[in-house]
C-alpha cells in the first residue's frame, strides 16, 4: 500500500515530516492522560469510592477501595503479555486503537456501577472487574505509546518530544483530581456521596474517542514499516518470547529495577499522597487534595526541560541526579510535610522536582533498551510486571505499614528502599541518548549502527 506521507531521510534515518510528529506526539499522550485521568479521580475520589461501594466502617472500607485500585495492576502483566506481542506482530497503531477503546470504556463504567446498598456484594465485584479491564488494557497503553512516540522521534530529539507523554500522565492526573476536587467544592457532603464523585468518571468517553479519532490518522512508525517492509519482524509469538529469554534477559531485568523505583515513588506522590496528608499528617480534605495537585503542576513545568537536558547530557545523569536526591532528600521532605500545610506543599514539590528527570525520560530511555522486533513485548512484559508488583500495590502497602508500624516515615523508607534497586539496575544500562533505535540490535550495544549507517540503510 501506498503511503500518506513521504519519510524525509536524515543522518538519523527515515523520519516523518512535522505535522505527523505533531500528531504521532498528540495520539501517544491522548492515552498516557486517559489512563492517569481515571488514576486521578479514582485515588481523589476515593473515599467517596469507598463508602458508596465497599463494606464495613471507613478504614477497612478505604483499605478495601485501595487494594481494589492495586488489583488493576496485578493483572497489568496479563495485558503486556497479550498486547506486546500483537504490537509487534501486527503494529503499534492496530493494537492502540483496541487499549484506549477498552481503557475509557472501563472509566466510563466505574461511574455507573450501583451502590453497596443497592446490589450488595455486587457492587465490588463490579468495580473488581472493571478495575482489571482497565488493567489489562493498560498492560498495552503504556508500552505501546512510549514505543510509538520514540520510534516516531528523530534521534537527537527524542528525550524532549519524549518527555510530552509524561507531560500527558501528569495533566491526566491533575485534570482527573481537580475534577474531583472542584466536584467536592461545588456539591455538599451528601451530594458528593450520592451522586457527585461519579460524574469526573463520565469524562472519559469524549476522551477515548479523541484518542481513537487521533491514532486512525496516523501510520505505522516509521521505524516499524522499515523492518516490516524488510521482512524482519518477529515470525511468531513463540519466537519473539523464546527471543526475548534467551537474548534479553539482561535488559528486562534491567528496565525491571529501574521500574522498581520509578514507580514507587510515582505512586507515592501522586496517587497515596491525599490519603496519607488526610489520615495520617491530618490534614484538611481540600488541602490533603490540593498539595499534591501543585507538586504536580510544578513538575509539569519542568518536564520538558529535563527532556531536552537529556538529549545533550545523556539520560544516566539524569536518573543518578534524581535517585541519589530522592533518597537523600526522603526522610527530611517527609518530616517536613507533617508540619503542615506549608511544609506539605513545599516538601512535595521538592520531591516531585527530583523525580522527574525519571519520569521526563522514560519514553525515550526504556524503548531503546530493546531492539524493534522485540521492543513492545519487551517493554511491556518488564514494565508491567514490576509496575503490578511494586508500583500500583505501594498505596496500599504504605497504608498498611502506616498502620501496622505507627511510623508516618514508612512511605520515604519505601521510596528509598526502591531507589537503591534502581541505582543497582542503572550500573549496566548502556546510555542511549543520541543512539538510532531502528534496525535488530540493541541501541547503545556495539553490535548496534551508527547514525552513519542507520542512514544509509534507510535509503536502501
Amino acid at each position: 500500500m501506498e503511503r500518506e506521507h513521504q519519510q524525509e531521510l536524515t543522518a538519523e534515518g527515515p523520519q516523518p515530516p512535522p505535522g505527523v510528529l505533531k500528531r504521532a506526539i498528540a495520539a501517544s499522550a491522548i492515552g498516557n492522560a486517559t489512563e492517569w485521568f481515571d488514576y486521578g479521580l479514582y485515588a481523589y475520589g476515593v473515599g467517596y469510592i469507598s463508602v458508596a461501594i465497599f463494606p464495613g466502617d471507613t478504614q477497612s472500607a478505604t483499605l478495601l477501595a485501595l487494594m481494589t485500585f492495586a488489583v488493576s495492576f496485578l493483572v497489568r502483566p496479563l495485558g503486556g503479555f497479550v498486547w506486546g506481542p500483537l504490537g509487534d506482530r501486527i503494529g503499534r497503531r492496530a493494537v492502540l486503537a483496541v487499549t484506549i477503546l477498552l481503557m475509557s470504556g472501563a472509566t466510563l463504567c466505574v461511574g455507573l456501577v450501583p451502590t453497596y446498598d443497592m446490589i450488595g456484594f455486587w457492587a465490588p465485584l463490579l468495580m473488581v472487574l472493571l478495575r482489571m479491564i482497565q488493567g489489562f488494557s493498560t498492560g498495552g497503553e503504556y508500552g505501546g505509546a512510549a514505543t510509538f512516540m520514540a520510534e516516531y522521534s528523530p534521534t537527537r530529539r527524542r528525550g524532549f518530544l519524549g518527555s510530552f507523554l509524561e507531560f500527558g500522565t501528569l495533566a491526566g492526573f491533575a485534570t482527573g483530581a481537580l475534577m474531583m476536587l472542584g466536584m467536592s467544592l461545588m456539591l455538599n457532603d451528601e451530594q458528593m456521596h450520592s451522586w457527585g464523585w461519579r460524574v469526573p468518571f463520565l469524562i472519559a468517553a469524549p476522551l477515548g474517542l479523541i484518542g481513537i479519532y487521533l491514532r486512525s490518522r496516523l501510520e505505522e512508525t516509521p521505524i516499524y514499516q522499515e523492518l516490516e517492509d524488510e521482512g524482519r519482524t518477529e515470525k511468531g509469538i513463540t519466537e519473539e518470547f523464546k527471543d526475548l529469554l534467551v537474548r534479553y534477559r539482561g535488559p528486562i531485568l534491567r528496565l525491571g529495577g529501574l521500574v522498581v523505583a520509578l514507580n514507587v515513588v510515582n505512586y507515592t506522590l501522586l496517587t497515596y499522597m491525599p490519603t496519607y496528608l488526610g489520615a495520617t499528617i491530618g490534614l484538611s480534605e481540600t488541602m490533603s487534595l490540593l498539595a499534591p495537585i501543585i507538586g504536580m503542576l510544578a513538575m509539569m513545568v519542568f518536564l520538558p526541560i529535563a527532556g531536552q537536558l537529556s538529549d545533550r547530557v545523556g539520560r544516566k545523569p539524569l536518573w543518578w541526579f534524581s535517585l541519589i536526591g530522592l533518597f537523600v532528600m526522603g526522610i527530611p521532605m517527609f518530616l517536613l510535610m507533617s508540619t503542615g500545610v506549608a511544609g506539605a506543599v513545599i516538601g512535595l514539590a521538592i520531591l516531585g522536582l527530583l523525580y522527574v528527570p525519571q519520569l521526563a525520560t522514560i519514553s525515550a530511555t526504556f524503548p531503546a533498551m530493546f531492539p524493534t522486533q522485540v521492543r513492545f513485548a519487551g517493554f511491556a512484559i518488564a514494565y508491567n510486571v514490576s509496575t503490578s508488583l511494586f508500583g500500583g500495590t505501594a498505596p496500599a502497602v504504605n497504608d498498611w505499614l502506616i498502620n501496622a508500624t505507627g511510623n508516618n516515615l514508612v512511605p520515604a523508607y519505601y521510596m528509598m528502599g526502591a531507589c537503591v534497586i534502581g541505582a543497582i539496575a542503572l550500573v549496566g544500562m548502556p546510555e542511549t541518548a543520541r543512539c538510532p533505535i531502528g534496525g535488530t540490535e540493541t541501541p547503545g550495544t556495539p553490535e548496534a549502527p551508527d547514525q552513519l549507517e542507520y542512514a544509509v540503510a534507510g535509503a536502501r
